[in-house]
């Protein structure tokens, strides 16, 4: 199971039986600003600042080198992100 770390201090375990990184997130508690969970907005826009995702079906939205939309991804390794 991937951890994830977030803002440098929350920790979650993902598993696959969450679905997205969103709802792993959400889960823990954390707060994610978003609005569609399929990849069109893009509001759900976070940094990876270490480790590997995956998307489940590529975003429409634009996503910048060193960002990734949490709503259509899954971590592939333990990842170190920041959620604005």
């Amino acid at each position: 199971m991937p951890k994830v770390l977030v803002n440098g201090q929350l920790c979650v375990e993902f598993s696959a039986e969450q679905g997205s990184l969103l709802d792993a997130l959400e889960a823990g508690q954390q707060q994610v600003n978003y609005q569609c969970r399929e990849g069109y907005c893009g509001a759900c826009r976070c940094k990876l600042l270490s480790g590997s995702v995956s998307y489940l079906n590529e975003p429409l939205a634009f996503v910048r080198k060193g960002e990734f939309l949490p709503c259509c991804s899954i971590p592939v390794t333990d990842i170190e992100i920041e959620v604005p």
